[in-house]
C-alpha cells in the first residue's frame, strides 16, 4: 500500500516508519528537512518537504495514499495558540488536501489527554483534532487513537526521568498514588502499521495500552525504573505547590530565551491528575491486537539501548 506519514521524523514515527517498509509498504513522509533515520535495507523512503500549514505540500503528501498515518502533534509550546495550530489546526489542513473521490483511511495518534479536554490547552488541543475528524467528509474512514505514556529506545522526553532515578531518586507528584497507563513504542508502532491495511472498527476515538488492567501508580513506575537501573530507589513526594512554582520559573525562563518547556502550571495540572488509566479495551478486542512488550521488558530494554549510546 502506498501510506503516508506525518510525524516521521519523532520518536514514535522513527518506529513505525522501518517497520512499514518491511511490510512492503510504499512510504511517503513530510518533513521540514531531510530525516536523520535511514532505514537502510528496509526500502526507500519518499519525502517531501514541508509542514503542516503548507497546502501544496500536504497535497503532494496524500496523492495517491491508500492511508494517511497523521503522528506529528506538538507536546510543548510557549503559547496555548501553539498546541491548537498543530494539534487542531494540522488535522484540519491534511483534511482539506485530501481531494475527494479520494478517501484514505485516516488514522490520528492522540492522546489520553484528549479525554479532560479541560485541564490543559495541550488537552484542549488534542481534543480539538479529534473533533475535526469528527466532521470528516462522509465516506472517509479515520481512527483516533489515544495514547498514554509512550517509551521505548530512542525517547528523549523520558530520558531525564531515568537520569533522576539512577542518582537514586525517584520524584513522584504528591504521594505517587496517581495512576497511568503506558505502552512500549514497539507496540504502538506495530499497531499502528496493524491500522494501516486492517478492517477498522467504527470511526470514533480509541485508547491504548500495554494491557495492564489498572495501569500503574506513579510510585511503581519509578520502583520499575529502579529496578531496570539496578538501582534501589528512594521515593521523593513533590506537593503541588512546589511543582507549580517550577513550571512558573520555567515559564519565565522560556519567555526569555524563547525556548519552550514542557513543565508548565497546565501540564502541572495534567501530572496531579490521578486517573490516566486506560480502559478502553474495543480496538484491540475488534482487531485481536495484544501487545507483547510488559514494563519490565521495556523498561530493561530502553534502559540498556540508553547505556550503548551513553545517554546514561
Amino acid at each position: 500500500m502506498r501510506i503516508a506519514v506525518t510525524g516521521a521524523t519523532g520518536f514514535v514515527g522513527q518506529a513505525l516508519v522501518p517497520r512499514l517498509l518491511q511490510a512492503g509498504h510504499q512510504v511517503r513522509i513530510l518533513a521540514r528537512q531531510l530525516p536523520q533515520f535511514a532505514p537502510g535495507a528496509a526500502g526507500p523512503v519518499e519525502l517531501v518537504l514541508g509542514d503542516l500549514t503548507q497546502a501544496a505540500a500536504l497535497e503532494r503528501l496524500v496523492a495517491g495514499a491508500d492511508a494517511v498515518l497523521h503522528l506529528a502533534g506538538l507536546i510543548k509550546a510557549r503559547r496555548e495558540a501553539d498546541f491548537f495550530a498543530v494539534n487542531r489546526d494540522g488535522v484540519a489542513n491534511l483534511l482539506a488536501a485530501i481531494d475527494p473521490p479520494a478517501t484514505p483511511r485516516l488514522i490520528l495518534l492522540s492522546s489520553l489527554a484528549a479525554r479532560e479536554p479541560l485541564i490543559s490547552p495541550y488537552a484542549a488541543s488534542k481534543r480539538a483534532g479529534e473533533e475535526i475528524l469528527r466532521n470528516a467528509p462522509h465516506g472517509l474512514p479515520w481512527l483516533a487513537l489515544r495514547a498514554p505514556v509512550v517509551y521505548g529506545p530512542g525517547d528523549r522526553e523520558t530520558l531525564a526521568f531515568f537520569k533522576t532515578v539512577q542518582r537514586g531518586l525517584a520524584p513522584v507528584a504528591g504521594d505517587g498514588s496517581g495512576r497511568i497507563s503506558a505502552i512500549n513504542v514497539a507496540d504502538l508502532a506495530d499497531l499502528l502499521c496493524r491500522l494501516a491495511t486492517a478492517d477498522l472498527p467504527p470511526a470514533d476515538a480509541y485508547e491504548v495500552d500495554d494491557g495492564a488492567p489498572d495501569g500503574y501508580s506513579l510510585r511503581d513506575f519509578a520502583q520499575e525504573a529502579g529496578r531496570a537501573l539496578g538501582r534501589s530507589v528512594r521515593t521523593i513526594r513533590i506537593p503541588k505547590p512546589a511543582m507549580s512554582l517550577v513550571a512558573f520559573a520555567q515559564q519565565a525562563i522560556a519567555k526569555l530565551d524563547g525556548e519552550a518547556r514542557i513543565l508548565s502550571p497546565a501540564k502541572v495540572r495534567e501530572i496531579f491528575h490521578a486517573d490516566w488509566v486506560a480502559r478502553d479495551r474495543r480496538l484491540a478486542e475488534f482487531l485481536g491486537w495484544q501487545p507483547h512488550i510488559a514494563l519490565p521488558e521495556g523498561f530493561a530494554e530502553t534502559v540498556a539501548w540508553y547505556r550503548r549510546r551513553r545517554w546514561l
